[in-house]
């Protein structure tokens, strides 16, 4: 579990994060909303370590991040899956070796039991026998399924993803949304995600998670977002065309 209490976070005297509190608990796919300069990539660098907080605290089952000793840090590091927003695949190396990178980081492992390793997530992807394959010759949605493959190499705890959709079709934007719920599912993941896709929020948002101006204006489900009478919240996801079509669905079906 993740446990975020009254976080800030400024940059140049400019305040970014207002105290923002709320937990994240395992085998739930957590959604972070927002317009864009509403802190959502700041909050997500924040909890992976990237930023360090002006004041307040980031409990990982328990133990406060930045007061982690050294080798606490390289051990919850290893507990951390990130999948990024392009993908951030190494061009130049085949898909087994991007997948086996956080392996031959840190773990010291024969590399038949790597590989064995990394054979067994490329299949939980669906990309099995594409290990000498590179970058430039897959897809976009194949792309980020190697980048989930990579992700959760490790066995993580922890699964942080930046705009897993971004530049897929509404389709392959769906299967990556099943893909990463599936796995969060199976293996009791803390998934925190952040995103722009109203059809994630849709899909998958067990929770989550809507910032305006660096402070959390809203948490629910999403379920719970349908009849919110939050004024932001209502005027964010309604410039989805779609999901105004559901929620007035859902409205009126709930008279």
């Amino acid at each position: 579990m993740i446990i975020v209490d009254k976080l800030y976070k400024g940059f140049n005297g400019i305040q970014v994060l207002k105290g923002i509190s709320t937990t994240f608990k395992p085998g739930k796919t957590s959604l972070i909303i927002g317009q864009s300069g509403s802190g959502k990539t700041v909050f997500l660098k924040s909890l992976i370590g990237l930023h360090s907080p002006e004041s307040g605290t980031i409990s990982f089952n328990g133990g406060i991040n930045t007061e982690f000793t050294t080798e606490q840090k390289r051990q919850w590091r290893q507990e951390i899956g990130m999948v990024f927003q392009g993908s951030a695949l190494f061009d130049s190396q085949t898909v087994q070796d991007n997948v086996m990178f956080p392996l031959k980081m840190f773990k010291k492992q024969p590399e038949e039991q790597m590989l064995e390793r990394v054979n067994f997530v490329l299949k939980r992807v669906n990309l099995e026998n594409s290990n000498s394959k590179y970058p430039a010759e897959l897809s976009g949605g194949m792309q980020k399924r190697v980048a989930i493959a990579r992700a959760i190499v490790m066995n993580p705890k922890y699964l942080f993803c930046d705009e897993p959709n971004s530049g897929l079709d509404p389709n392959t934007a769906i299967l990556i949304d099943n893909l990463i719920q599936e796995i969060t599912d199976e293996y009791k993941i803390t998934t925190v995600i952040n995103t722009h896709d109203m059809n994630s929020v849709m899909q998958i948002g067990d929770k989550i998670v809507f910032l305006k101006d660096g402070v959390k204006a809203w948490e629910g489900t999403n379920k719970e977002i349908f009849k919110t009478d939050n004024e932001a919240v209502v005027k964010f996801v309604y410039s989805s065309e779609l999901f105004k079509k559901v929620r007035l669905t859902y409205l009126n079906e709930t008279k």
